[in-house]
């Protein structure tokens, strides 16, 4: 695939990802922010120009730190900049997917949009739909708030063409409320202790894991997370594109069969597949499910939940005594990214990099810097942030490494096979060795 990121990131999340849980040392920030504030990044010369930037978004839930972030800043660039007017699209994730897709074909891609790193984005950059960054990046000193590493993933032949929100990994969210009802008195550490408490949650009449599986890639983290284990670590898809392996290989096929145990046993709330990833997480932010299988960028919203001072958090368990619990999925955050089209392409870009400058420090304060994938300019602890927020973070500081997700790593067309059919299995069971022969036909006449 020609997809260079993907052979640097479990080397640079292993020794980068550490969050900064004392000040970072980027003692820039404070002033970026101030140049950024009062330059707007470097196009004075067209103040008086009136220009509408279209913000496509993925923030629609207002509860959460993270759709805060985004109206203060668009708000206050708006202030400062009042010939500028802001119009966002938001969206959910899977929604938003399928817009820029229809938009992209027709060319037509709002100013700002958001891409997935390497894989997903690489068609965008290929049909030269999106506009390079690294001028921008050099405005008020932005490309060193990134950590070491992190833009790799949203660059190609040099040029940056994305700047990302997040650097996460997935890990269990867990009410301990619940866990005590059903007689849970530790966290599990392996697949078959995992099972026996989805049981006992369930017999006690409490959904044991939230998921909103109409976004189908919600499905997909979870079983990557098993196919990590039962591959023994990382790499498996990578030995499929370089021609090492099939989808027909035993580690495959294990990970399916013990995902679908997960749904045979009942993990999942009735109707999976009709819940969005919205309101699937909403299942467990308001004590309706046990557990919560995700990425850190939840941790606030979490956080800032009824049931936050319930939750803890733990690694993914091994399975079958495979995989190690400090390997984790990885998830370089969905990303900003400009429209080589836009009317107003010296604008879109001034206003993307005030945005980016002041994100972290905005974060920061909504008690949302955890997986962020920029430097944070202050200590978590004295700053306020809870328990879970901290166990989360000490989480970063022993990543050995682990996979990026399937649709960051195969192509569109083999992805899409994919994702639906995980989706189906949460609808009825399916013999393994069928769903690994599907995976495959799929890569083979996809390649």
């Amino acid at each position: 695939m020609g997809n260079k990121p993907l052979k640097t990131l479990a080397l640079v999340l292993a020794g980068a990802l550490t969050l900064g849980l004392a000040a970072c040392g980027n003692a820039n920030n404070n002033s970026n922010s101030g140049a950024a504030s009062s330059n707007g990044g470097s196009s004075s010369t067209a103040s008086d120009k009136k220009v509408t930037i279209t913000f496509q978004n993925i923030q629609p839930d207002p509860t959460t730190p993270s759709y805060k972030t985004l109206h203060d800043l668009v708000d206050s660039y708006m202030k400062e900049h009042p010939n500028v007017k802001i119009e966002l699209d938001t969206l959910n994730t899977d929604q938003q997917k399928l817009k820029l897709k229809t938009q992209a074909a027709s060319k037509e891609v709002p100013d700002i949009t958001i891409v997935n790193p390497a894989a997903q984005m690489q068609p965008f950059v290929d049909a030269g739909l999106l506009a390079p960054l690294n001028d921008m990046l050099d405005q008020n000193g932005l490309k060193d708030t990134y950590q070491a590493g992190l833009l790799d993933n949203y660059t190609f032949d040099g040029n940056v063409y994305a700047v990302p929100d997040g650097n996460n990994i997935e890990v269990v969210y867990y009410n301990k409320d619940l866990f005590q009802q059903a007689g849970i008195s530790q966290v599990p550490t392996t697949f078959d202790e995992l099972l026996a408490d989805v049981k006992a949650l369930k017999a006690k009449g409490i959904t044991p894991i939230a998921i909103g599986e109409k976004d189908t890639w919600t499905g997909s983290f979870l079983f990557m997370n098993i196919l990590l284990r039962t591959n023994g670590g990382p790499g498996f898809l990578k030995d499929v594109v370089d021609g090492k392996r099939t989808f027909e290989d035993p580690a495959f096929v294990e990970a399916v069969d013990r995902f679908q145990d997960l749904v045979q046993a009942g993990a999942f709330p009735e109707g999976a597949t009709s819940i969005d990833a919205n309101a699937g997480g909403n299942l467990f932010k308001t004590g309706q499910a046990a557990m919560f299988i995700i990425g850190t960028w939840e941790t606030g919203a979490i956080d800032s939940s009824s049931v936050g001072s319930q939750v803890g958090a733990f690694r993914f368990p091994t399975v079958d005594g495979k995989g190690d619990l400090n390997e984790f999925m990885l998830a370089p955050g969905s990303a900003f990214a400009v429209s080589a089209n836009s009317e107003h392409l010296q604008e879109t870009k001034d206003f993307l990099n005030y945005f980016a400058v002041n994100y972290p420090k905005k974060q920061f304060e909504y008690k949302n810097a955890v997986g962020l994938g920029q430097k944070v300019d202050g200590d978590l602890k004295s700053a306020g942030y809870s328990d879970l927020a901290m166990e989360v973070a000490s989480m970063f500081n022993d990543i050995k490494g682990g996979d990026l997700s399937f649709d960051n790593t195969m192509n569109p067309a083999v992805s899409q096979a994919h994702l639906s059919s995980i989706q189906n299995l949460f609808v009825q069971k399916v013999d393994s060795a069928t769903v690994a022969k599907e995976h495959q036909t799929a890569f083979e006449a996809n390649k």
